[in-house]
């Protein structure tokens, strides 16, 4: 019975499509405008399906209603799981030539050169592409590209808070005033965390871990939790560095970068699938993406010709203590991957409690 799945598991080591045969790297380059290809979707059936990497069913719902506003009649069919989980099933749709997805943006960087050399992908370059850093793209097939900049900063709850002040560093997180007071996310339950943690030690060493450990900080699955946590009143938690909240990310929430190890950012990546049942659709959705009516709306635009917008920062690439290049090259090396996981499972134990995607009965 697991016959296939055990195929499609080694689809990245073994298997070569047969639309490969005969592969062609020669994007098509989108010379169209966005009404344009909008007219064209909507006489291909109006409806684009797209899974995105995430950990709370609702984390795309403003994209939703932000492309369904700007295109009436278009349908975004987005469906929100953990990249981990989604890549999987990816490669048992494309083994079992069964693709009823059109479009993938996943936090998995290292899928997207593999998916591309086994003919995956749609070879297709979005109006914009050419603006895009070329470390956030493939620069022969277009197949794949950064759409927006993803990050975790530290984050604290002023309220619970009141005399902190600024929380500029890791070393900070180690202050006697926050014990109790951490919320984070398990480093062995997602990579882009993990790589984090990394990061820090690699500067700090393990005995900052340690001393984070007698923090007695809390342990929770997912990166949206963390800063649903600590914006809640009623919680005792109040700080996390494993959250992602954009540059403004709401009432009573103030965020910082630290100044003494690197904090972690990449470009979410998106591809279009070779054999998507609607195309034109998906196409619509990335030239929107990577307009500069969306690309202005984001916390860092993939595009160096669009900085962040009332702030103060640089674009990503000239931002201090960050390197949004340094996560795919992580990624793609499993085995420190792995050997980072187990290190930390050994002292954190397994992850505990439900996946926040697994639905309540």
């Amino acid at each position: 019975m697991f016959k296939g799945l055990a195929a499609a598991l080694l689809l990245g080591q073994s298997f070569a499509y047969d639309t490969i045969l005969g592969f062609n790297s020669t994007p098509i380059i989108e010379t169209r405008s966005l009404d344009e290809i909008y007219h064209a979707a909507l006489l291909e059936g109006g409806t684009v399906t797209v899974w995105h990497g995430g950990d709370e069913r609702t984390q795309q719902d403003t994209l939703k209603a932000a492309f369904e506003k700007r295109f009436p009649g278009i349908t975004l069919n987005i469906t929100v799981d953990l990249s981990k989980y989604l890549d999987g099933e990816i490669d048992q749709q494309l083994f079992n030539g069964n693709i009823h997805v059109d479009s993938i943006i996943l936090q998995t960087l290292q899928d997207f050169p593999r998916w591309q050399q086994e003919g995956a992908l749609l070879n297709y370059a979005p109006v914009g592409l050419e603006s895009v850093f070329p470390a956030f793209k493939d620069p022969l097939s277009a197949s794949w590209y950064g759409y927006s900049i993803f990050f975790w900063s530290i984050s604290w709850n002023v309220e619970k808070l009141p005399h902190a002040g600024n929380i500029s560093s890791y070393k900070d997180l180690l202050k006697p005033e926050f014990k109790d007071q951490l919320i984070l996310t398990y480093p062995n339950d997602d990579d882009a965390v993990l790589f984090a943690f990394y990061q820090i030690m690699e500067v700090l060493g393990t005995k900052w871990f340690d001393n984070l450990l007698e923090q007695n900080p809390r342990w929770v699955r997912g990166t949206a939790t963390p800063l649903n946590v600590l914006s809640e009143a009623n919680s005792p938690q109040s700080v996390t560095f494993t959250s992602f909240g954009g540059l403004s990310p709401g009432q009573n929430i103030n965020i910082s970068f630290p100044n003494d190890a690197d904090f972690v950012s990449w470009p979410q990546t998106a591809a279009i699938l070779k054999h998507a049942p609607h195309p034109e659709s998906a196409k619509l959705l990335h030239n929107y993406l990577l307009s500069p009516e969306y690309q202005s709306k984001v916390s860092w635009s993939v595009r160096h010709d669009i900085r962040p917008s009332g702030t103060m920062y640089p674009d990503i690439m000239h931002m201090p203590h960050t390197n949004p290049t340094a996560f795919a090259r992580f990624m793609e090396d499993r085995v420190t991957v792995e050997r980072l996981r187990f290190f930390f499972e050994k002292r954190l134990g397994t992850a505990q409690g439900l996946s926040p995607l697994i639905d309540e009965f």
